[in-house]
């Protein structure tokens, strides 16, 4: 059906101080739009960062052109190899030690989306505006976060990390300026209301108060939600409710991570909302880049999956050793076999 009505792109689902943003859908263009006109689907730019390196024996394909079988640590997106180009045998030279000596991993994170050598420093920290803020001054306007920064793992920010380099360019991939990075958000439940709702300044203590308070954000927007299904055709309604249960699968995992992390006593304090297991973590925060994308909230992402000379290990494979060690494998077999396990 042809109508000149459109529904608004920043169309919100709101009840009792929750306002959930909802997907693209095809009620938000007119009939036959292109892409490529306002209303179109949105073009989104997100950096993952792997540290320690990749074993590349079994990264680069051994043949140039369209892609036909990929390599070993590839192997897991092959049902999408028609969606994706592969860029090999590139360099970062700023990347390299350039006279300044060791410290290959304080260099590389803070070189990596700027494209300058990091000054050597502890306190006078100097890098350069990454390129994912250069992208996000141009079409951050247009959502409601011009970008956002996600990683996972031990975000300290001051201190030294390697060899003189700071901390600061060894747990950040966008820098808003020269002096200035953008640190990434670690904490599940602080992510989602940073999305979904308010809360992300609050104590432990009172988000639990909250939380108790407003259950779950869908219960009080369910009113809404049942209005504007009323108003779309199959597809959407199918998009949303794919949508909504996606948020409301999140909450369930944050909240059954909680009640996990509750439970464990480490002997210190816990840090809050983190699940214990890396895996689900990597998932969580993974899903709700989805979902961000997906409701248009913001169109430019940095995702540090793990910081540089991370020595932690992956239990969940079966590799107790840690990372940034096996990678110092002087061709040991075994070492390497695990480093390929690991990037697979």
């Amino acid at each position: 059906m042809i109508t000149r009505k459109a529904l608004p792109r920043r169309t919100l689902l709101r009840g009792l101080g929750a306002a959930v943003a909802i997907p693209f859908l095809d009620a938000m263009s007119p009939a036959f739009a292109s892409s490529t006109v306002p209303g179109g689907a949105p073009v989104r730019m997100a950096f993952v960062y792997v540290p320690n390196g990749m074993d590349m024996r079994n990264w680069t394909p051994n043949y140039t052109g369209q892609l036909q079988e990929l390599p070993r640590i590839l192997k897991p997106l092959e049902p999408f190899k028609q969606d994706i180009t592969l860029l090999s045998h590139l360099t970062h030279n700023n990347g390299r030690a350039l006279l300044d000596g060791p410290g290959d991993h304080g260099r590389c994170c803070g070189a990596y989306l700027t494209g300058v050598q990091p000054r050597k420093t502890m306190v006078d920290i100097k890098a350069g505006i990454s390129c994912d803020q250069i992208v996000a001054n141009q079409v951050g306007n247009k959502t409601r976060f011009a970008s956002l920064e996600v990683g996972l793992e031990d975000a300290r920010q001051a201190g030294d990390c390697d060899s003189g380099y700071s901390c600061a360019y060894t747990n950040n991939l966008a820098w808003r300026s020269e002096t200035q990075p953008l640190p990434p958000i670690l904490d599940p439940r602080a992510l989602f209301e940073r999305l979904f709702g308010k809360g992300a300044e609050l104590s432990p203590e009172a988000r639990v108060r909250e939380g108790k308070f407003r259950r779950s954000i869908l219960d009080f927007v369910t009113e809404d939600t049942r209005k504007l299904q009323s108003n779309l055709g199959p597809t959407d309604q199918r998009k949303l409710d794919e949508y909504l249960s996606s948020i409301r699968e999140i909450e369930r995992q944050i909240e059954k991570a909680e009640k996990d992390n509750s439970r464990i006593d480490p002997g210190m304090a816990k840090p809050y909302g983190v699940p214990a297991d890396f895996a689900e973590h990597f998932k969580l925060m993974s899903d709700m880049i989805t979902v961000a994308f997906q409701a248009d909230i913001t169109r430019v992402l940095t995702f540090l999956v793990t910081r540089e000379g991370t020595s932690r290990a992956y239990r969940e494979i079966g590799i107790p050793d840690g990372h940034h060690p096996l990678t110092h494998h002087m061709n040991n077999p075994a070492m390497m076999e695990k480093v390929a396990q690991i990037n697979t």
